[in-house]
């Protein structure tokens, strides 16, 4: 046998483990000594042992305290089974027997008085076996889980890692830059970081300082971690990736504990780059009063703080965190030396969402009648994500249908899916159907004819998301600002649907809900944040702020009289009903055109471009500011 397999002792051998044989040696040997005693004596009752001694049967008796001994005379079937034994025990009554010993005198019984037994070692320590096992085995047990928790000194069980949070270290990405399309600008920032993190030395050198950190924000789905994911691939150092909610604990002090872990394990493979995703859950500004001063938030940023520009240098270890607000991140995160680098990643553009359709359609098998540009310009504010999650949209749908390649059909399902939700089966009565397939007339025409309005795509009354119908419009552009006329002819389009049923059936339904909902919020923007009213001015009167990425709006303290708001009222009422009397205008222009598209509509329930155009069966009009030709 191989010496190297010989068995050895644990030399973690402890005097624990002895005590634990040395209570398995006892508990064995008491047993081995219960089994191998001699065969037992029976035991007979008080009456019973005078009737013997009344027999002249006993021959003699060893008394130990209440315990008494005896051999017979003759042998007699004494005992539970009654068989015949010369030798019994029997116990004296707790109050005594006065006349026993006369009677024992009177027979002539040899009496042996011996002390009573207490058991000895062997008795106490079986006695106090069941206890010391108990107390050892708990002991055993709360010795275990303090050291998976600690584990030991080296701080590798489950408290440590506890501790150290959940960083994930990828040893190299092989995300690339070429695997980042659409944001060229951003690009550009972060490429110079690049060259630091493959030659730290050259920079140094000349006394060149990288920045500490860089901020990426942007609308969510724009690709700021795979951004940072292409950053560290294409320097070929540490990427260590950790959301900022994995920092907040319920014990106070564990963020900042996992902070400097983290940062420890990047210096030592440094370089390398530390992201930080959702910057803001940890990164809000401090002294706002929730939390005082000393709550587990702030504290994790104090330690952020400290380790990017504290005393401690650690100039070959990059931080880059991801943001969607960074209106509410603290001053002190955005000073030079520590996030002193932002990188904005907006949607893309035309150009941009063409280079993504490229990327993510690489694995995909494509038919001939896909083209990419006319589904780059048919999805404007798409995102990157967006633009990946349609392309698995229209993979699905064609592997649903086994098809062999992705058609371009598949690709406008998938679009109007991610645009219009899903295809809804309802019920809807014939009265209702017509009345949806007039609104839906309405908005179409008045698209047609308005000469600021996007193209049209295509119009349904086909219940979608939670939509009965809807009439699509695609850009032909990127915007970036809103002409004013663009905007009163958008409101127009928002309440054509109601025009054309006030129109055509002579009363409105609660179908517009959503249309003057959006209308009335676009047209108090033009009052109140815009100048586009003559009545109010280019006064800015918003009762409440748009995030810049989320676009959503969050409401703030009103700083304006009330006479301001009643002329905000008095201007946004005027600007919609002109809006829908100038889309009645339209309507009663071209009332035969609604007519045949209402029919058509009914008919087929989906229209596209070319389809709307035949039924219209007339030039695209031009009309101006009043609305008509």
């Amino acid at each position: 046998m191989n010496g190297n397999n010989r068995w050895r002792p644990d030399k973690r051998l402890t005097w624990i483990h002895l005590i634990w044989i040395a209570l398995a040696i006892l508990l064995v040997n008491a047993l081995l000594l219960r089994t191998m005693s001699p065969t037992p004596v029976p035991e007979v009752s008080y009456s019973e042992f005078k009737r013997l001694l009344n027999e002249d049967n006993v021959e003699a008796l060893t008394m130990r305290g209440y315990e008494i001994s005896g051999i017979l005379v003759e042998p007699s079937q004494i005992g539970p089974v009654a068989q015949t034994f010369s030798r019994f025990k029997t116990r004296i009554p707790m109050l005594g027997d006065d006349s026993l010993l006369a009677l024992l005198e009177d027979k002539r019984v040899e009496v042996k008085v011996e002390p009573e037994k207490t058991g000895g070692l062997w008795s106490v320590l079986i006695s106090l076996l069941p206890w010391v096992l108990i107390i050892g085995f708990w002991w055993w047990i709360m010795r275990r889980a303090t050291r998976n928790l600690t584990g030991g000194l080296g701080g590798r069980g489950e408290l440590g890692k506890f501790l150290k949070g959940g960083a994930k270290k990828a040893e190299v990405p092989t995300t690339k830059f070429s695997d980042v399309a659409g944001q060229d600008s951003a690009k550009r920032e972060v490429v110079e970081l690049v060259e630091f993190l493959k030659e730290p030395e050259r920079f140094r050198a000349l006394g060149a300082e990288v920045p500490r950190g860089v901020l990426l924000m942007g609308p969510p789905g724009t690709g700021k971690t795979l951004m940072a994911k292409a950053l560290a691939g294409e320097a070929g150092v540490p990427f260590y990736s950790i959301s900022g909610s994995e920092f907040i604990e319920v014990f106070v002090g564990v963020g900042a504990s996992r902070v400097r872990n983290l940062f420890e394990e990047a210096v030592k493979n440094s370089p390398s780059i530390i992201f930080i995703d959702e910057l803001d859950s940890i990164g809000r500004t401090r002294g706002t009063g929730l939390g005082g001063g000393h709550d587990e938030r702030e504290q994790t940023l104090n330690q952020i703080l400290a380790e990017m520009d504290g005393f401690t240098g650690h100039e070959a270890v990059i931080v880059l965190a991801a943001t969607n607000r960074p209106d509410v991140l603290d001053p002190a995160l955005l000073r030079p030396g520590r996030f002193d680098r932002h990188v904005t990643l907006d949607l893309p553009d035309r150009n941009g969402r063409l280079e993504v359709l490229y990327v993510h359609t690489r694995k995909v098998q494509l038919a001939e009648d896909v083209d990419l540009g006319v589904l780059a310009s048919g999805t404007p504010g798409f995102s990157g994500a967006d633009l990946k999650n349609l392309v698995n949209e229209a993979t699905m749908l064609a592997a649903r249908e086994d098809a062999e390649k992705v058609h371009m059909t598949h690709f406008d399902e998938a679009r109007d899916k991610l645009l219009l939700g899903t295809v809804r089966t309802l019920a809807i009565q014939p009265e209702e159907r017509h009345r949806l397939a007039v609104h839906e007339s309405g908005h179409t025409l008045v698209a047609y004819h308005l000469p600021n309005a996007d193209p049209l795509h295509k119009v349904t009354i086909i219940p979608r998301g939670r939509a009965l119908g809807v009439t699509q419009q695609l850009p032909e552009v990127e915007r970036h600002t809103f002409p004013e006329d663009y905007l009163r002819d958008r409101l127009t389009l928002m309440l054509a649907g109601r025009a054309a049923e006030q129109e055509v059936l002579g009363n409105v339904s609660s179908g517009a809900d959503d249309d003057i909902r959006q209308a009335t919020a676009l047209a108090r923007s033009m009052v109140t944040r815009w100048g586009m009213s003559e009545d109010i001015g280019p006064v800015d009167l918003r009762d409440s702020e748009e995030h810049p990425f989320l676009g959503r709006e969050i409401a703030q303290p009103r700083n304006f009289s009330e006479s301001s708001a009643q002329a905000v009222d008095s201007a946004v009422s005027k600007l919609l009903t002109e809006a829908q009397a100038r889309a009645s205008d339209v309507i009663r222009t071209h009332r035969a055109a609604l007519d045949r598209l209402n029919a058509a509509l009914e008919e087929h329930e989906t229209l596209g471009r070319e389809e709307i155009e035949a039924c219209l069966n007339t030039p695209h009009n031009i009309l101006d500011a009043s609305g008509t030709r």
